[in-house]
């Protein structure tokens, strides 16, 4: 490939940026925020010309590898800095760099208050820049660096306004949970080394083949743990809903286009490690599985528009976790929902923005109702998007997710009636919470709140914020319809992932499928619409049963959590510390004391007194005298 070689200035561009803008100082505070656009705007561009000359090769020639020399050598470990360029890693970079700059042209007018604007850019392009280096590495190590640099973004945008103790603690919170996951990806690029001498794909992916059954499974469930972390899965999910706390633009960009798109990269990239071991694959499927019910339950209960939309993210990516664990029927599919999905959820996170701007930064939707009548193009664009997640068709998600269920159904024995049931099950509960978040938000009657006896006067964001969210929806609409045509997504990536055609045939038939899972989905709206639309929504959260009040706290996750990792480290460090005091202590404590009382014992022969030394001398002589006579004797 002729354009190979802009392969660095892909990360390069929103590197440098973050770079200027936060080591620049105030002096560019009054055009920072327009440098932190061009920066992901240039990479975007790069991207493109990378993609055109890439669609221009032949299927088995649309792999590059852009080398920048020896980065690592230990002994007979060497690790080269490159960048590989195929359709995989290309499918990313225009997602990350597309979404991403419309995510910044919309923080220019949803930030434009902020004292720190300059600084929240300078996060941002750090945060595109770590996601495009992790997406683009050709071996674990340096995948790795930009798998921390993700993290560590995350950890600032989400704890950007620390002033509030809540949200500082939501960002830590992120960044434990991910450490938990990352010790995952360390763990299995030890295994790397111990079995291949190397961490690049070419040597890892080439021989995952010959791995042994036991150390094959340990790899691929070590690589779930990571991703588990990274894409907010179980069990590692819980620090996702308390990440809203950061500004509305960065839950777009983390939910949408980076951080937790990253685990189900590395999975899919990682494929050959996973088919090495069924056991690994079948992790995989369950933990989606799992996710995605669990995702869809919470979201059913959460009156917080934001954490509502959290919950929807963490059970679509549970469909791609499951799709991942299914072989190469489902790699294609994992990758084409992540596509589409990141499009309709960037656009839902901007529409939630635009009614918090114009609710006073009001986040539950208990307080809204009847919004459509004065944010029409929020309504419109939040709508598309709704009907996207639904899977209605022709919408995008219908293409995507639909042929997830579809191919949830493949295979013999229970594990297509019991994951396929799941996936369809997840379907209906999606139509139900996000029909609910809709219907709460823009139907019904208006529940706004008061200031100082007037009413709440909501109106339509600028069109700075206004252009991105109507692009998005567009994209929610004919995303999914245009890359099916011809098959060519799938095609487009299966010099990577494989076929995904013809890997089998699902135990219902496809058309089947789709009518079952359009009806519930259909019942699952109209439910939502029954409750929320047509019948009064009360302000405050009326009492409810035991599995409602469970889904509120999330299914009691962040008890569990402290309950099996944080009380046993109280109990341990509480312990170690009592039995530092009563036996480490206590042993210095009595011999500095016996040692204290020997001198003071001594001290009594020490007085100053020259006839107390003369008495010591003379009974020091008599004794020795003594001891001669009776030698002597």
């Amino acid at each position: 490939m002729q354009t190979l070689g802009l392969a660095p200035w892909l990360v390069a561009f929103p590197l440098i940026g973050a770079a200027i803008l936060l080591l620049g100082g105030r002096r560019s505070d009054r055009w920072g925020h327009w440098l932190g656009v061009l920066a992901p705007t240039a990479s975007f561009v790069l991207g493109l010309v990378l993609l055109i000359d890439t669609l221009g090769q032949p299927a088995d020639d649309r792999t590059g590898i852009s080398s920048f020399g020896t980065w690592i050598v230990a002994g007979p470990l060497h690790v080269e800095a490159a960048f590989r360029i195929d359709p995989l890693s290309l499918t990313f970079v225009m997602l990350v760099t597309f979404v991403g700059t419309l995510i910044h042209v919309y923080s220019v007018a949803y930030m434009e208050l902020d004292a720190s604007r300059r600084r929240f850019f300078g996060y941002l392009n750090l945060f595109v820049a770590a996601m495009l280096l992790l997406v683009l590495a050709d071996n674990y190590l340096l995948l790795f660096v930009g798998w921390e640099g993700v993290g560590l973004a995350s950890f600032l945008l989400i704890g950007f306004w620390d002033h509030r103790l809540d949200y500082a603690v939501a960002g830590k919170k992120a960044f434990v949970m991910n450490r938990v996951g990352d010790m995952g990806l360390i763990v299995a690029m030890m295994l790397m080394v111990w079995q291949f001498g190397s961490v690049s794909f070419e040597d890892v992916l080439g021989g995952a083949g010959g791995l042994g059954a036991g150390v094959a499974t340990a790899m691929g469930l070590m690589l779930l743990l990571a991703a588990c972390g990274k894409s907010a899965q179980f069990p590692l999910q819980a620090w996702l809903g308390d990440a809203m706390a950061g500004p509305t633009p960065v839950s777009a960009l983390i939910h949408a286009a980076t951080m937790v798109t990253a685990g189900v990269y590395l999975l899919v990239r990682s494929a050959p490690v996973l088919e090495a071991s069924p056991d690994a694959q079948l992790a995989v499927v369950i933990v989606g599985a799992v996710t995605l019910l669990f995702g869809a339950i919470v979201g059913c209960a959460k009156d917080d528009i934001k954490k509502a939309l959290a919950a929807s993210t963490m059970s679509q990516i549970g469909y791609m976790m499951l799709a991942a664990g299914l072989g190469p029927v489902g790699y294609a599919f994992a990758i084409f929902h992540l596509v589409t999905h990141g499009f309709f959820k960037a656009g839902l996170f901007l529409g939630a923005g635009s009614v918090m701007h114009a609710m006073d930064d009001s986040v539950d939707m208990r307080r809204f109702g009847g919004l459509a009548r004065v944010l029409p193009v929020t309504a419109i664009t939040m709508g598309l998007g709704w009907l996207a997640i639904l899977g209605i068709p022709p919408f995008s998600g219908f293409w995507s997710k639909d042929r997830i269920i579809e191919v949830a159904f493949i295979g013999d024995g229970w594990r297509p009636w019991v994951f396929g049931m799941a996936a369809l099950l997840g379907a209906g509960i999606t139509a139900f919470y996000m029909s609910r978040l809709f219907f709460m938000t823009f139907a019904g009657r208006r529940r706004w709140p008061t200031s100082h006896g007037h009413e709440a006067h909501p109106h339509e964001a600028p069109a700075l914020m206004r252009w991105p969210m109507i692009i998005l929806a567009v994209g929610s609409v004919a995303l999914g319809g245009l890359l099916t045509i011809g098959g060519a997504f799938t095609s487009w990536l299966a010099p990577v992932v494989g076929e995904a055609e013809h890997q089998g045939e699902p135990v219902l038939p496809a058309w089947l499928l789709i009518v079952l899972t359009l009806v519930l989905v259909v019942l699952g709206a109209l439910l939502a619409f029954r409750m929320y639309a047509v019948g009064p929504v009360p302000v405050e959260a009326p009492e409810s049963t035991v599995l409602v009040r469970a889904a509120r706290r999330d299914l009691y996750q962040d008890a569990l959590n402290e309950t099996v990792a944080m009380l046993p480290g109280q109990v341990l460090t509480r312990t170690l510390v009592y039995a530092d005091r009563t036996t480490v202590d206590a042993s210095f404590l009595q011999l500095a004391s016996g040692v204290r009382r020997s001198g003071d014992g001594m001290r009594r022969f020490q007085n100053g007194y020259v006839r107390t030394y003369a008495a010591t001398s003379l009974g020091g002589l008599l004794v020795v005298a003594a001891v001669v006579w009776a030698l002597a004797g």
